[in-house]
């Protein structure tokens, strides 16, 4: 069962698991339509990577899809990432569906920002974690930043007046059958919700893990959108009907 901290943040989390039911009826890999009546707009055309800026080496389109590749030969030194130029994220959903292989390591980037000074195309953030072996999927992870905000199955609460820190404030299930939900080597579908400091992130219709951040001095309230190609060993990366709405 789920227990929360107080009365606000049990209506943010209501409300943005009511916004999730229609795009959770129609499952992964599903494209809305485009004259949908939930004012999403695809932000990938399927066809170019307009509006998108990464590393070609790396990132390129490929029948509908986005494809993120490492190869021997072409090896990723430090994170890089394909940053959305359409505009920045702040109170928003998005849908996006993804494909991993099993020794993949990636994640969705919002609210975040650029570092030109570690690389071009390197970002810090919230991210939406996602790798082969579903050990961290779902979880709510801050790259370069403050690290694991949210562990899947997890609510918590960041920083605020009672000693600061990450505190769990409810759970949305065991972390095994969680898991369970997940589909490793196919289409999977993750969408984020952000609204304010309260961000709820869910795969394949269910609640993965979400955070109140009141940690003031080291949330981001709007920033860039991007997607993540790890280093390690080479892997291969797809992502595919991104649907984004500005709250």
């Amino acid at each position: 069962m789920m227990h929360y901290y107080n009365r606000r943040i049990c209506v943010a989390v209501v409300g943005s698991l009511a916004l999730t039911a229609t795009l959770a009826a129609q499952g992964p890999g599903r494209s809305l339509p485009a004259d949908n009546p939930n004012g999403f707009v695809a932000i990938f055309d399927g066809k170019t990577l307009n509006n998108w800026d990464g590393d070609p080496v790396f990132w390129r389109v490929e029948d509908g899809v986005i494809v993120a590749e490492s190869t021997p030969d072409k090896r990723v030194t430090v994170n890089t990432f394909l940053v959305w130029r359409g505009g920045t994220t702040r109170d928003f959903e998005l849908k996006i569906d993804y494909r991993v292989t099993p020794n993949a390591n990636s994640g969705v980037q919002y609210r975040s920002v650029e570092l030109p000074n570690v690389g071009r195309w390197v970002m810090k953030g919230y991210q939406a974690d996602l790798d082969g072996t579903n050990q961290y999927s779902g979880q709510i992870y801050e790259e370069r930043g403050r690290g694991f905000l949210a562990m899947r199955g997890s609510f918590t609460r960041l920083g605020g007046a009672a000693g600061g820190g990450n505190k769990l404030i409810g759970s949305f299930g065991d972390d095994a059958l969680l898991k369970a939900v997940l589909k490793p080597n196919e289409w999977n579908s993750l969408h984020i919700i952000a609204r304010g400091n309260t961000i709820t992130q869910m795969v394949n219709g269910r609640v993965m893990s979400a955070v109140v951040d009141d940690d003031e001095p080291g949330r981001a309230l709007e920033g860039l959108l991007g997607l993540q190609l790890h280093t390690g060993p080479p892997m291969k990366i797809e992502f595919r009907n991104i649907w984004y709405k500005k709250l």
